[in-house]
């Protein structure tokens, strides 16, 4: 095969390749290579251009040996850190690859979004695990004390059969939002088609939750734009998003004694690029600590984990709005400061 063809197929490849010659210096890198490790590689000693034992070793087995060798290492490579595949493969003589008397290749495979999608179902897999544990170990304890001990003691029977109707109910909201979240991460890139009225979503989302305000003793206000106000969305999917905000609201930040649900119009909104609605779900409760605030979206992830068990939270709620959100191709802000309350802000597309 002519060099020109070779070069040039390599050149195509998403892969950083270098030619390393038997000197150890490299003879030539494609694009993706030069991108990662600096437009002047040719000529350079390998060490220099890659500072990872692990490879330098595999490199000089190719060299020495003609042995091919794998490795994976963390790598320096662009400004970030990256988690890398190396393989490395002699190349003969006749390659005819600007080295006349052989060398090899190392490929570079940057495989950080699969380690870390990797890591995260991980991590999703035990704290699903870790939350269905609980209320399942207290079923099975309660079950094997009403067939024991407290088979004939009618008011620790009713006293258990309470508890282990809250635990269920705790497993069956936690199944819910899984599937919840899995249906949203499912159309998070299809946007919604139907025209929804902002003002009728918010009016039903308030209605549903009132009883429990009142039971809190936490007025739920509304203000702002009146009238109606159209987007681009999912009826239920909003209402969902509200229903949520305003839930939390009254229970993590109901003893401020009100909640405000204030809606604006904005003409140009520059992160939506265009005009948009801008609904807040504002408490006057305890607020929640700056530390926290970046990742309050995360999965399963709780300022308070025990006062959140406690409200019959999943730790799935405020993930599912941010999918929800992005679908709409909206924004979600929050800000809060302890002591002085917490304010969500959903931005969407005005129509």
């Amino acid at each position: 095969m002519p060099e020109t063809l070779t070069t040039a197929l390599l050149d195509a490849l998403p892969f950083a390749i270098l030619l390393v010659n038997r000197m150890e210096k490299v003879a030539w890198a494609n694009p993706v290579a030069r991108s990662m490790f600096g437009p002047d590689l040719p000529g350079r000693p390998f060490v220099t251009v890659l500072r990872q034992p692990s490879i330098g070793e595999a490199l000089e087995a190719a060299l020495a040996q003609g042995a091919p060798g794998q490795v994976r290492a963390r790598l320096t490579a662009g400004g970030r850190e990256i988690a890398a595949l190396a393989t490395v493969a002699p190349l003969p003589q006749d390659a005819d690859l600007r080295m006349p008397e052989g060398g090899a290749m190392v490929v570079i495979e940057d495989v950080t979004a699969v380690e870390d999608a990797e890591a995260m179902r991980r991590d999703f897999v035990a704290n699903v695990s870790h939350e269905l544990r609980t209320p399942l170990t207290a079923l099975m304890g309660f079950i094997e004390t009403l067939r024991g001990a407290a088979r004939d003691d009618p008011a620790a029977r009713d006293r258990f059969l309470s508890i282990m109707e809250r635990e269920a109910a705790r497993m069956n909201r936690l199944v819910g939002d899984l599937l919840s979240l899995s249906r949203v991460e499912a159309e998070e890139r299809r946007r919604p088609t139907a025209e929804v009225d902002l003002t009728a979503v918010l009016k039903g989302a308030v209605q549903t939750l009132q009883p429990a305000a009142e039971a809190q003793k936490v007025a739920l206000i509304r203000e702002g734009a009146e009238g109606r106000l159209p987007v681009q969305g999912d009826p239920d999917q909003l209402t969902q998003v509200f229903a949520n905000l305003v839930e939390n609201a009254i229970k993590y930040g109901g003893a401020g004694g009100e909640v405000r649900i204030n809606v604006s119009r904005i003409a140009h909104e520059p992160v939506l690029r265009g005009a948009a609605l801008k609904v807040e779900v504002i408490d006057r409760g305890e607020g929640i600590e700056e530390i926290h605030l970046p990742r309050l979206t995360e999965r399963f992830y709780r300022v308070d984990t025990h006062r959140s068990r406690e409200q019959g939270g999943t730790g799935l709620g405020l993930a599912i709005v941010k999918h929800i959100v992005a679908r709409h191709r909206g924004r979600l802000k929050i800000e809060s400061e302890k002591g002085k309350g917490s304010r969500f802000i959903v931005l969407l597309p005005a129509i």
